[in-house]
């Protein structure tokens, strides 16, 4: 009974998330284009030329998911050459990068759908072409790539959400009382992001006392922090008993951070993913409660550099899913061995 409970609640928080995606998007009627795509590799005659298309620019994140791209390029002798969008939602210049890669001979393309359903035509043109597609960080509804390097993302919503438990028990609160948890989500059209919440809520709705509860006003901040710090305040300022926030992804993440720590929570555990400067201070800090699951998005770039060269060679994959693994960091094992591996494993 409970499981069945359990998914009815993941299946209307979700529909109202996707609602609420539809509501906020109308809003917001223009940004700037993706820019044309720059070497990340010095650029030489005759070696394979591998497309990278990342979500957004200027992220922690994905500055770490090129610098693997980059090195790759180097330690496997290819031409390397990368762009992004300036908003999380801009699936359309993803398209158009997309066309422009394979105009521009293109070997192979490494592409991190912003949109899982809206790209698929245009992926399954591309690779209805000869081209070769690894997908990295987010999958698309579509068979029509060749492999995806992408963290377990129901997994790692399952383990945020354990986490969230065991560090409102580690502050103190009881079972007894009433505390809500807030989710703040940078975009609902990556199937990436869907199945993290998904895992946080099963996983909340079957382990958490009855008296916490996951507010089901789920905030959505189309990948910008400064839209995701107004999220966070409204949160802190509707839900008198908020004591937990967790964010889906870096933007989130960051934004609920740095909006904690301006107004001083110490009274709220935030729990999120990677690791940006706002949420490794609060980890580091002796006054506040938070935690982070690190990814290994070097790793899914510069795999995929490897693997894009050996699948233009003939090689075939195995399997259509990677798993490159998560570390949660919180301060209890900050210094452990392993997290400090994943976090040196991300800087190349």
């Amino acid at each position: 009974m409970k499981k069945f409970i359990s998914a009815a609640i993941c299946t209307a928080m979700l529909f109202c998330l996707a609602g609420c995606e539809q509501k906020e998007s109308d809003t917001v009627t223009e940004f700037e284009a993706a820019p044309p795509f720059s070497p990340l590799t010095e650029i030489k005659e005759g070696r394979k030329n591998i497309y990278l298309i990342i979500k957004t620019l200027n992220s922690d994140y994905w500055d770490v998911v090129v610098d693997g791209a980059k090195a790759g390029g180097e330690d496997f002798d290819c031409n390397v050459y990368y762009s992004g969008c300036n908003i999380e939602n801009d699936w359309e210049s993803q398209s158009r990068l997309m066309e422009e890669a394979v105009a521009a001979g293109a070997d192979a393309l490494l592409l991190a759908p912003n949109d899982s359903v809206r790209l698929s035509a245009e992926i399954e043109k591309v690779y209805s072409q000869g081209v070769k597609i690894v997908l990295v960080d987010t999958i698309a509804i579509t068979d029509s790539y060749d492999v995806c390097y992408m963290t377990d993302n129901l997994m790692a919503g399952q383990l945020a959400s354990a986490e969230m438990i065991s560090q409102l028990h580690e502050k103190g609160y009881s079972d007894d009382e009433n505390i809500q948890v807030g989710v703040q989500v940078c975009a609902t059209a990556t199937q990436t992001i869907n199945e993290r919440l998904a895992g946080f809520l099963q996983y909340w709705s079957n382990n958490a006392p009855d008296n916490w509860t996951v507010i089901s006003d789920i905030k959505f901040n189309e990948g910008d922090v400064d839209r995701g710090c107004q999220c966070t305040e409204d949160l802190l300022n509707n839900y008198p008993d908020i004591k937990g926030v967790f964010g889906s992804d870096n933007v989130s993440t960051t934004s609920l951070a740095a909006t904690i720590k301006k107004k001083e929570r110490t009274d709220i555990v935030v729990v999120g993913f990677d690791y940006s400067s706002e949420i490794a201070s609060l980890i580091n800090s002796d006054e506040y409660t938070a935690s982070s699951v690190l990814q290994r998005q070097f790793n899914m770039s510069y795999d995929g550099v490897k693997t894009a060269l050996d699948l233009i060679d003939g090689e075939k994959m195995e399997q259509k899913f990677v798993d490159t693994g998560i570390t949660v960091v919180n301060s209890n094992n900050r210094n452990s061995p392993e997290v400090r591996e994943t976090l040196d494993h991300n800087r190349g």
